[in-house]
């Protein structure tokens, strides 16, 4: 098994909005804003090369709605886009065998989708079989009114009609070395992946942990639906990791791209960064 870190752009969000009820003079310590208090965001995406399978965890906003993004997230992918970083790794988006979602807000699944000339919105991988669980896709195209801005329906529904959607139920190994457990703090039926590779275990943290600076427990999304599930999933998940010393890797911290943690005497931190 290989896996390599993919870098499809970055973003800016609020700071306020992506740290909650955390004041801003706490939270700019750690994660540092602009003079609009917005702070920079990646979305990193991983491929997992095992055998003849390829799979893609996430894929970004995608180039669909690019001058919408740039102007409302001031969206940087010029450098960092999804087919570059293929390219640079010796991969093509036809290689792809699986494309793994986390869950299905517009940063996440935008690059599963795009524009063909002639067949119009197509999936952008079409060697891929797309796995998403089925209570985020039920919850995606039945959004509700606080959500539904992030679930943009050219990212979902061409994925049904030339059915390539794979959608499970359940916590378990999705793949061999590829296990998922379903969170529901940040979205019903958010999947995070838990990778078997070698001796450890790496973690695709998605919207669960999106930073470094989400460590402490009350840092938490203010786009997260049930925040006190949040902090529960969250706890346990880091008990769990900083216990057996996995690695955490972060979809959206522009300035970590993984690492272990330890408890300390005031919660939990960093305690080794990790590159791939």
């Amino acid at each position: 098994m290989k896996i390599f870190p993919v870098e499809t752009g970055s973003f800016k969000l609020d700071g306020g909005a992506m740290f909650g009820v955390v004041p801003k003079i706490l939270w700019s310590k750690v994660y540092p804003s602009d003079e609009d208090n917005l702070i920079t965001l990646s979305m990193r995406s991983l491929l997992i090369v095992d055998g003849n399978r390829r799979i893609l965890v996430n894929n970004g906003m995608g180039e669909k709605n690019r001058e919408r993004h740039q102007t409302l997230f001031r969206l940087d992918d010029q450098e960092n886009n999804l087919q570059k970083s293929l390219h640079r790794l010796g991969y093509h988006k036809d290689d792809i065998t699986d494309v793994f979602l986390s869950h299905l807000h517009f940063d996440h699944c935008g690059g599963g989708v795009m524009i063909d000339s002639a067949q119009g919105l197509v999936p952008a991988f079409k060697n891929a079989t797309y796995h998403v669980s089925r209570q985020q896709w039920e919850w995606a195209i039945h959004p509700n009114k606080r959500e539904k801005p992030s679930y943009l329906p050219e990212n979902l529904l061409p994925l049904a009609e030339h059915g390539v959607l794979r959608l499970f139920n359940c916590d378990g190994e999705l793949f061999p070395g590829f296990d998922v457990r379903l969170c529901h703090g940040h979205t019903q039926g958010q999947a995070i992946p838990f990778i078997r590779y070698n001796t450890t275990t790496l973690v695709y943290t998605s919207d669960l942990l999106p930073t470094t600076a989400h460590l402490p427990l009350p840092y938490i999304m203010s786009y997260d639906i049930l925040p006190l599930v949040s902090l529960d999933e969250k706890e346990a998940l880091l008990n769990e990791a900083a216990e057996r010393q996995y690695i955490l890797f972060f979809e959206h911290d522009h300035y970590t791209l993984a690492c272990t943690i330890e408890r300390g005497a005031k919660g939990f931190k960093v305690k080794d960064t990790v590159t791939l």
